[in-house]
């Protein structure tokens, strides 16, 4: 595609169609199944057969070869030029050579599917100037094929063009200039909760309060009209005095990953770096508030400064990641720690996070300081299990796939009792209502089918920092022999049996103080 300065010609695709040659604009054609089809033509990497566009743009009885001929003839004055912009057409295919022609559409997309955190500000900046729909005021409501077509493209310009937003608002950029941004993405995506955090963190940072309580208010609104879940900081505004806090102020952050999927991490606390890798069902507010996770967060946050973050498709991290894989999950570590600004750091790591953690420690060894594996495995179910588990695990599946999303917690309650059995009525149903608000329904069946898929065995002897394991005797998540063979293959590693049941170690088990006990001393060596 030609960039700016070569181009004499700017099509304009986003919005209402505009042709400029040389920065002056151009008049089009008044016929809108011509301007419709030039817009096709633009968007399209090929050429397309005369027979598809007829069968698209014109009804039989209305001489649809000699209609399509009639529209090239006008488009054919509009776009060839001296400078290599030309259409090009046959007896059988039509296309336009867009080696001299701007699009803005086409700008839009390659940036989108380039890493977004390579690209300088000002590019994104120029990128999201003026957006309006794909080829606003084109429909053609006797056109089936073309209104397909149309709604599909112009659902992914929005796709492509949140994605730069969401990259820009975490920026650090003029504050008002962010606000519009958020305001925008939070227009395109009206029930993503991650837009709405953002722009509710932008008033309160301006002092808007009056409108952050109101954005409060109609994010609830939305997301309850969907039957989603409500984040905690939509639900009321923030308090400037919290009655002892058993951690300290936690600031919510967004990244991005190399492919694009946006991520939410959170920074509490003064000390050195602790990273805790994300595992399945993770809310970083949500486990902020719970019984579950409140003691490992305080514990592990005293006298450091924590990091923590939600996994792709987890928490405020973005739902609608193409990509739920193994590979995915460290590159997301990687990407949060990088966003953080973190070089030399400790990483502690539960159930599949520790394969995470494993890989990642291997690829960046001078980077992580001292490992901590709970519960972890390095192979996962579907290569490790027998027939019998692995076929337990794909009907628990198919129960995921229909029930997990329903108002009535009782699907999600065989995933709380096997992960936590000795729960008490209360902690069981934070369990089932972090279920709910961490994940979808089918990710969260992707999730466990790219866990069962987790392979890092070879990977063991090759980690070279010290390590700690610990693993609960009576799991009935992950095996006791899936942690003890973690320590007994990563050399020189310290190894922990806790006697419990609970995959998730409650704060008023033994178990509890002794892990505590165990983690604080071994993060504390120098």
């Amino acid at each position: 595609m030609a960039t700016g300065s070569q181009a004499t010609l700017s099509l304009h695709l986003l919005g209402t169609m505009a042709l400029e040659r040389a920065g002056e604009p151009v008049a089009l054609p008044a016929s809108k199944k011509t301007r419709a089809l030039l817009g096709y033509l633009a968007a399209s990497d090929r050429s397309v057969r005369r027979e598809r566009l007829c069968e698209m743009f014109w009804e039989v009885p209305d001489d649809p070869r000699g209609a399509l001929r009639w529209s090239l003839s006008k488009l054919r004055g509009l776009i060839d030029d001296e400078h290599g912009c030309r259409l090009i057409a046959d007896r059988e295919e039509v296309g336009i050579d867009c080696s001299a022609l701007s699009v803005d559409w086409r700008t839009l997309r390659d940036l989108a599917a380039a890493d977004l955190r390579k690209i300088d500000t000002p590019v994104l900046e120029a990128a999201t100037v003026a957006w309006g729909d794909f080829l606003e005021g084109l429909e053609l409501p006797r056109c089936d094929d073309y209104q397909s077509w149309l709604v599909a493209m112009r659902e992914d310009a929005r796709t492509r063009f949140v994605a730069l937003l969401r990259e820009l608002v975490q920026r650090p950029i003029d504050p008002d200039r962010a606000l519009v941004l958020a305001r925008l993405w939070t227009s395109l995506d009206p029930y993503d909760a991650l837009a709405r955090v953002a722009l509710i963190d932008l008033l309160d940072r301006l002092g808007r309060r009056t409108e952050a309580d109101q954005q409060r208010a109609l994010g609830s609104k939305k997301l309850g009209e969907a039957e989603m879940p409500v984040p905690p900081a939509l639900r009321s505004a923030p308090t400037a005095v919290e009655p002892e806090p058993p951690t300290p102020v936690q600031h919510v952050k967004f990244c991005t990953a190399s492919d694009g999927t946006g991520l939410a991490y959170s920074i509490a606390g003064d000390g050195p770096p602790l990273v805790k890798t994300a595992n399945w069902l993770n809310h970083l507010e949500h486990d902020w508030e719970s019984p579950l996770w409140r003691h490992w967060i305080r514990e592990l946050g005293r006298d450091r400064r924590i990091v923590r973050y939600d996994e792709r498709g987890n928490g405020l991290s973005d739902w609608n990641a193409a990509d739920i894989s193994f590979d995915a999950f460290v590159d997301d570590l990687a990407s949060v720690v990088d966003a953080a600004g973190l070089k030399r750091f400790d990483l502690f790591a539960v159930s599949q996070g520790c394969s995470v953690s494993i890989a990642y420690t291997v690829r960046h060894p001078q980077r992580v300081r001292r490992l901590v594996l709970y519960g972890g495995y390095a192979i996962g179910w579907k290569r490790r299990g027998s027939r019998e588990e692995i076929d337990r695990r794909e009907a628990m599946l198919t129960l995921t796939r229909q029930g997990w999303g329903q108002n009535n917690p009782a699907y999600r309650q065989m995933f709380t009792t096997l992960f936590l059995p000795d729960a008490s009525p209360a902690e069981a149903d934070w369990f089932n209502e972090l279920q709910r608000v961490s994940t979808s329904p089918d990710n969260a069946v992707r999730l466990q089918r790219a866990f069962g898929d987790i392979d890092v065995e070879t990977l063991l002897p090759q980690v070279r920092v010290p390590t700690l394991v610990l693993h609960a005797r009576d799991d009935s998540v992950v095996p006791f022999a899936a942690g003890r063979g973690l320590a007994a293959a990563i050399p020189g590693a310290e190894f922990v049996q806790l006697e419990s049941r609970n995959h998730i170690l409650l704060e008023t088990e033994p178990a509890w103080a002794r892990a505590a006990e165990c983690i604080t001393q071994f993060l504390s060596a120098p």
